[in-house]
């Protein structure tokens, strides 16, 4: 590569594996060159599980593949067992292992050899990588061409526009207008079957007899490259939390494009009745396991949302099923996006309810009495995925109950998850999950007791804790601490509207039974944080 023209280098980040990314547009395969960067640092910020690590790893040098194939210059730094090195086209790359495990020292020494007129990045997906890469091309005295991110179907700026003198954000609202900008689920200027959601029609539970049959979710079995990958994930990072042991996630736009017609074929008719039942031993149930990929950019949203109305207009799937679906990809996803870019960088440390105890151990290793989190924990350590009731429900719910502090909650879903990236982790577990904005993202804290996740499980089958008690050796944690919450939160919570039942319900507990669901719920925290 050295000596060759290097008009422009592209920049393509581990979660942009788009090739028809707005990076590449009018630039010349002859004179410009990609620049992709595995680094240690990446794993190491947060305490990444291996199945987080292997996905990024893998679909990055599946991606360097195609781009290859397709005659593009590639500059790729590899990360090995020990050490790490360039794969080019040029020896002197090699040197560039001792310049730091961070993009920033990586990106400073490559525009330093090969001294490009311009670099170009699409917008990242995290505030400190956009300011750290624009600090590091103005340090090398290289242009920046920033240039939008047209996977999603709203900018930042048209968030902006659409929150502008809104007292309160909804996604209600939000969605309802990308439904009309967009044409999704219309019939005319109306919503199909009359109606925004269906909410009402979904979200059941299994039952006392379980699921039943269920169809399982289409496996891609590791090829020579992602064996290569997982090989470096087990002896570099085998300190990291989880296993790659029963990897099978699809890590290549065409593995991602079966992923979603084996969903839409066998899984989206039923998504919407079951999409909040769990069950142990079942980690996928009726779930998409499309987040990931769509996260990397291997899937287009537009490409999801078109597949799932489809099958609703070829009546092969209910309308409830699809427009919940739906839902999630042209609502939550991009609302979360727009909360993320409105408030940050000031909202990655938003505490509005105080909350200060440490994480407890065990969300790392899953060695709890609990049987609904070892059960979550369990499957997320082994998949690296649990689906959205499971974060909101169990995992966040306990933490937000517990009262752990919003930033390391906040550094363990980032860490653990294979569709983590902080645009979107970031507003769904700290609004969301743990209220810790103060209602920017969500109209109430999402609190229950133990009784909600017998409702919506087995789980409470065979665990030694009773989610009907908050008190004696037989209380649910669950049910102690949410009680113990609503008398923490009292006042605050009695003036929301949507809490006003649940703040009734405790002013009818007597002094003394309020007192000793307060000692209990301390045992629970001192237990917690030893």
């Amino acid at each position: 590569m050295k000596g060759l023209p290097c008009r422009n280098l592209v920049v393509v980040l581990g979660d942009q594996l788009d090739a028809a990314s707005a990076a590449f547009d009018g630039l010349d395969s002859a004179r410009d060159v990609v620049w992709l960067a595995e680094v240690a640092g990446e794993s190491t910020k947060v305490w990444s599980s291996q199945p987080r690590i292997a996905v990024f790893l893998a679909a990055m040098r599946h991606f360097r593949d195609e781009l290859r194939a397709r005659g593009w210059r590639v500059c790729y730094r590899v990360l090995k067992a020990e050490g790490a090195a360039w794969d080019s086209e040029t020896p002197e790359h090699i040197s560039w292992v001792e310049t730091g495990e961070t993009l920033a020292a990586q990106l400073a020494a490559t525009l330093r050899l090969l001294r490009p007129e311009r670099v170009v990045l699409v917008e990242p997906g995290e505030w400190s990588v956009r300011e750290e890469l624009k600090r590091t091309c103005a340090d090398g005295g290289v242009t920046l061409d920033e240039r939008a991110d047209r996977h999603f179907l709203c900018s930042p700026e048209e968030f902006a526009r659409h929150a502008a003198g809104r007292k309160q954000l909804r996604m209600e609202f939000f969605y309802r207008e990308l439904r009309q900008r967009h044409g999704v689920l219309m019939d005319g200027d109306q919503p199909a079957g009359g109606q925004w959601n269906f909410d009402h029609d979904n979200r059941e539970s299994f039952g006392k007899e379980g699921p039943g049959f269920l169809p399982a979710p289409r496996r891609f079995a590791p090829d020579a490259v992602t064996q290569e990958v997982l090989d470096v994930v087990r002896a570099r990072f085998a300190q990291h939390p989880g296993s790659v042991a029963q990897f099978d996630w699809p890590v290549t736009a065409a593995d991602a494009r079966a992923a979603l017609d084996d969903f839409i074929s066998h899984r989206l008719a039923d998504f919407g009745r079951w999409q909040d039942a769990m069950w142990s031993g079942e980690p996928w149930l009726y779930h998409s396991r499309l987040s990931a990929a769509l996260n990397l950019k291997l899937l287009s949203p537009r490409e999801v949302i078109t597949a799932a109305e489809r099958a609703w207009r070829a009546g092969t799937v209910p309308l409830a099923s699809a427009e919940g679906f739906i839902r999630q990809i042209l609502g939550w996803r991009e609302y979360v996006r727009g909360i993320y870019w409105r408030f940050m960088p000031g909202y990655l440390d938003r505490n509005t309810l105080g909350a200060v105890q440490p994480l407890p151990r065990f969300y790392w290793t899953a060695n709890t009495e609990l049987n609904c989190l070892r059960h979550a924990l369990r499957q997320t350590l082994d998949h690296g995925y649990a689906h959205h009731i499971q974060r909101l429900m169990v995992t966040g719910l306990f933490a937000l109950l517990l009262g752990v502090r919003p930033r390391e909650v906040h550094e363990w879903y980032l860490a653990i998850y294979v569709d983590a990236v902080e645009w979107v982790e970031l507003p769904n577990t700290l609004g969301m999950s743990q209220f810790a904005d103060g209602g920017v993202m969500a109209s109430k804290p999402y609190v229950a007791s133990g009784k909600y996740i017998q409702r919506m499980s087995n789980y409470c089958a065979g665990c030694r804790f009773d989610p009907a008690q908050a008190t004696g050796p037989k209380a649910c944690p669950f049910t102690t601490l949410y009680w113990d919450f609503l008398a923490r939160h009292e006042v605050m919570l009695a003036r929301n509207p949507r809490m006003v039942m649940q703040v009734r319900n405790l002013a009818r507990l007597p002094t003394e039974q309020r007192a000793a669901i307060a000692r209990q719920a301390d045992d629970v925290r001192a237990k917690c944080a030893a």
